[in-house]
């Protein structure tokens, strides 16, 4: 039982931490080759917001998936949790970031509001591809 509750609790981490390294990895680079402004200056072009919607929300996707191949049982339960985790922290990144005039308020709401449906689309990829 022990076990089976430290995979279970292994496999959502594990997808929560896929997210974010690959979100911060991609920050970076867009940072370093100048695409993206100084991190104190906001980020205002709907460009380049619009891209980094794009790509963490393929890594959310990507989060769902590996916490769904991860799970010991129940993949889609598993993903399940991501997924409302991922919704409170964007849900708090909305509330958080609203009067810090870090860039357009649909930002942050689109990450709020991609993470469930996004979250469970990668473990349903999952299950498909497992049958």
């Amino acid at each position: 039982m022990i076990v089976r509750i430290l995979r279970s609790t292994g496999a959502v981490l594990a997808g929560f931490v896929a997210v974010v390294v690959l979100s911060m990895a991609t920050d970076a680079v867009l940072h370093a080759v100048k695409y993206y402004p100084p991190e104190s200056e906001g980020m205002w072009d709907p460009v380049q917001n619009a891209v980094a919607l794009a790509y963490r929300s393929l890594f959310t996707v990507v989060g769902g998936w590996l916490t769904a191949r991860l799970a010991p049982t129940a993949p889609m339960i598993h993903a399940g949790v991501l997924s409302v985790l991922g919704l409170a922290g964007g849900l708090a990144g909305v509330i958080v970031t609203w009067n810090m005039n870090l860039g357009p308020h649909w930002y942050p709401i689109g990450l709020a509001v991609g993470a469930v449906p996004l979250t469970l689309l990668g473990g349903w990829l999952r299950m498909r591809g497992k049958a």
